[in-house]
């Protein structure tokens, strides 16, 4: 297990609207996610502990009964020593771009098929963050883009946050923890996206859910998911124009789609 020089960003989904839209509690339905990932041989950060260490790791296999899972054990002798101290580890991989996260406790050493893995039991909870009916796009880093939001009981007038991916669907915007009194099933109107070359849109946002992540370089932020209500063709089209204009350029600089 080496460490990586970028992690994938840790979510936590702090509130939904609809819970089992996101979250697998049977264990038949996560065996079946984590044999899954163990025939892909997907990677997987595991995070681990208050400083944000984390190992990468892969699931090896399930156990026949469903009650395990092993995880392949490499060569980092100290990050696995002290990630065995914790309490758990916060696992989060993808699979066929599906974002996927799990918590396993009581992680211990064992051995697998004669080779040293890591052993736990199968998580009681898993979360999976399903496909989108729309093509999202993830903000490109040269647009600046920026999501008003009227926020009149947070003491302000409104509430500015950083757009980070935009679909025909809707939007996700992140910001600080602090401050964030946005709820599930809230919704908000009279909201103006500002997109370069189109100006300020105003649009209606219901607000679907509402996760806590860790960046790669160790910031908590908030992270919220948001549904367009009653888009307008004219409206829709703007969108439109514009995810397809920020893709075009991103594909003439040969920048993969993330």
């Amino acid at each position: 297990m080496s460490k990586a020089p970028k992690p994938q960003p840790r979510f936590e989904l702090l509130q939904a609207d609809d819970f089992s839209q996101y979250l697998l509690r049977d264990r038949r339905e996560i065996a079946f996610v984590l044999r899954q990932l163990a025939a892909k041989r997907g990677m997987i950060t595991a995070y681990f502990g208050e400083s944000h260490e984390f190992l990468i790791s892969s699931i090896v296999d399930v156990s026949q009964n469903e009650r395990q899972v092993f995880l392949d054990l490499g060569t980092q002798e100290d990050a696995i020593a002290r990630a065995l101290l914790c309490k758990e580890l916060l696992c989060v991989t993808q699979l066929e771009k599906v974002k996927i996260q799990f918590a396993l406790a009581s992680v211990e050493r064992t051995t697998h098929d004669g080779f040293p893995a890591l052993l736990a039991p199968v998580p009681e909870v898993l979360l999976r963050l399903q496909r989108r009916e729309y093509y999202r796009l993830t903000a490109p880093s040269s647009d600046a883009l920026v999501c008003q939001i009227p926020a009149p009981n947070a003491g302000r007038g409104t509430l500015d946050v950083n757009i980070v991916d935009i679909s025909g669907g809707g939007v996700a915007v992140v910001a600080p923890p602090n401050g964030i009194t946005l709820e599930p099933d809230a919704t908000y109107p009279k909201c103006r996206l500002l997109l370069p070359d189109y100006g300020a849109i105003t649009v209606t946002l219901k607000i679907r859910n509402v996760f806590r992540m860790a960046t790669p370089t160790g910031f908590d932020m908030i992270r919220v998911g948001c549904q367009f209500l009653d888009l307008n063709a004219a409206t829709a089209n703007a969108v439109q124009r514009y995810i397809l204009k920020a893709e075009r350029e991103r594909n003439a600089r040969g920048i993969p789609a993330a």
